[in-house]
């Protein structure tokens, strides 16, 4: 039976589960910390991230998939140090 949530996330294997921000912002808060840049900062660059993604979530359709998310991460990075080590670590995961 297919998932009709509102935030629903399809995973790279076909699943789906509920949208997770925090794992937006932990992946962001470790890519600055990796450059890096204080807690604060590293902080506040997940946080502007966050809620940037957020936002595109909730004007979206019900359920979208980790790479559009992953997309949408790089996009609102506006750091290019911080979005190379962000997409340095999706080629590790």
């Amino acid at each position: 039976m297919a998932n009709t949530q509102k935030d629903c996330v399809v995973k790279r294997r076909g699943h789906q589960e509920k949208y997770n921000s925090m794992k937006v912002y932990a992946s962001c808060y470790a890519a600055a910390l990796n450059c890096h840049y204080t807690e604060k900062k590293s902080e506040a660059i997940a946080d502007n991230v966050t809620k940037k993604v957020n936002a595109w979530i909730k004007k979206g359709k019900s359920c979208v998939d980790s790479t559009e998310i992953k997309r949408q991460v790089i996009k609102n990075l506006q750091d290019k140090d911080v979005a190379l080590m962000y997409k340095h670590y999706l080629d590790l995961s």
